[in-house]
């Protein structure tokens, strides 16, 4: 079974490009400005895993542990649900703070991961049979974001990382880390009907 079919299984019920059926991470929108908004991110536990490669490649290597972990390749056999939406980062920065050290990367390295449900915490999920997949907490997080649609290519990701960067300088925002790529959608979801983001941490005023 390739990605595509993968990806089509494990977000069945998505209904024309939206995900109305899966769990999405929870957050809260504190200001908007056309496609930009800035959000509070509650905390929530991923599974994760580290590939080296293209940015574009990365999703295609990664997805098939992830998918395999939520299908039941654990220690209990326990099936997880889905949900949205699949981010994919730089790992140079991220992997070095918080996972094992024979999990780091170069520079070229990402990670991709899924949240789990929120009913899941830490210690009630089951351990993956795959060391290359690794469960851990994220703490809450202040997100600067912005939303389009179209294909999942590099470089319409420069462009709207490009315009987020001009945004968050605009409203006198500090960035704290590398950006986060998000897709919500199958890739047998129409161009149009897709919802991508690029999300970046930031430091901003009360709210």
């Amino acid at each position: 079974m390739g990605f595509k079919e993968i990806l089509a299984v494990g977000l069945i019920g998505i209904v024309s490009g939206c995900a109305t059926s899966v769990e999405q991470a929870g957050y809260r929108v504190l200001s908007e400005a056309g496609k930009f908004e800035l959000r509070d991110y509650s905390p929530q536990v991923v599974a994760e895993t580290v590939v080296d490669g293209s940015m574009e490649d990365a999703g295609n290597k990664a997805f098939r542990r992830l998918f395999g972990y939520i299908s039941g390749k654990n220690r209990s056999q326990t099936r997880i649900e889905m949900t949205a939406p699949v981010t994919q980062e730089p790992a140079s920065e991220k992997i070095a703070m918080t996972a094992p050290v024979g999990q780091q990367r170069g520079a070229d390295g990402w990670v991709v991961s899924f949240a789990m449900p929120a009913e899941y915490s830490l210690a009630d999920l089951p351990l993956p049979e795959d060391p290359q997949v690794v469960l851990r907490q994220i703490p809450a997080a202040r997100m600067a974001a912005v939303r389009y649609s179209g294909t999942w290519s590099e470089k319409r990701y420069h462009r709207y990382e490009g315009e987020l960067r001009e945004w968050i300088e605009k409203m006198d925002y500090s960035s704290l880390g590398e950006p986060v790529w998000a897709r919500y959608n199958p890739p047998f979801t129409p161009w149009f009907l897709r919802r991508n983001e690029i999300l970046i941490p930031v430091a901003a005023g009360p709210n």
